[in-house]
C-alpha cells in the first residue's frame, strides 16, 4: 500500500476464517472503500503466531523487523507501516482478545518502538466480536496497543462491538453493523485530516 491513495489494513485475530470477527472488520472496510480508501483484510486464522520472546533484537537491529522470522508477523508489520490506518479485530476469548491478535500487537508494538515509533499518529481502531460478555475488556486490551504506539484511536456511535457466536450470526446485529459503518466513516474522515 505505497501509492498516494489513503489505505487501511485490518487484521482479524479469529481462529475461524470468515467468522463474525472478519464479518465485522469487512463491514468497516466496505465503508472505507466507499470513501475512496484502499483496504486490505489479513486473516490470521491458520497462521500460527508466537508471542514476543523479549530478546530485544529489534532494538539492536533497528531494521523494522522482529527477530522471529518464521511466521507472518514481519509481513503484517510492513503492512502497518505502509498504511494510514490499522484495525485490530478479535473475537472475545475468556473476556479478552485472542492470543493471535495480542501476539501480533506485542511484537509489532515492540518493533515500532525500537524503530522510532513507526505507527505514531496513524489512525487505529479495535473491533470485537462477542457471544455475550467480556467484549469491553477485549476492546480495552486492543486499544492499549494504539495508545502506547502514539496512534489516534477512532471512535464510533457505540463501542466497536458486534454480537454473534455461530459463523455469520453477527449479520443479525443491526446496531453492531451500524456501529461498524460509522467507524468506517469516522476513520475515513480522520485519515483525510491527518494526511492534510
Amino acid at each position: 500500500m505505497s501509492d498516494s491513495t489513503p489505505s487501511v489494513v485490518a487484521f482479524s485475530g479469529s481462529a475461524r476464517k470468515d467468522g463474525n470477527t472478519a464479518l465485522l472488520a469487512k463491514t468497516v472496510l466496505a465503508r472505507l472503500k466507499e470513501a475512496g480508501v484502499r483496504t486490505e483484510l489479513v486473516q490470521l486464522a491458520g497462521k500460527p503466531i508466537r508471542g514476543c520472546r523479549g530478546c530485544r533484537k529489534c532494538f539492536e537491529r533497528q531494521d523494522r523487523k522482529c527477530a522471529i522470522a518464521n511466521d507472518v508477523v514481519n509481513d503484517c508489520i510492513a503492512k502497518m507501516i505502509d498504511a494510514d490506518g490499522v484495525i485490530l479485530a478479535s473475537p472475545t476469548y475468556f473476556a479478552d482478545a485472542s492470543p493471535e491478535i495480542m501476539s501480533l500487537a506485542c511484537r509489532a508494538g515492540m518493533v515500532a518502538r525500537a524503530n522510532g515509533h513507526l505507527f505514531k499518529r496513524k489512525a487505529g481502531a479495535a473491533v470485537v466480536a462477542v457471544r455475550r460478555a467480556g467484549a469491553i475488556h477485549a476492546f480495552d486490551s486492543l486499544n492499549h496497543f494504539f495508545t502506547i504506539s502514539q496512534m489516534i484511536i477512532v471512535g464510533s456511535s457505540y463501542w466497536n462491538i458486534g454480537f454473534g457466536r455461530e459463523k455469520g450470526e453477527a449479520k443479525g446485529d443491526a446496531e453492531g453493523l451500524e456501529t461498524m459503518r460509522t467507524l468506517g466513516d469516522n476513520m475515513a474522515w480522520l485519515i483525510e485530516k491527518l494526511r492534510g
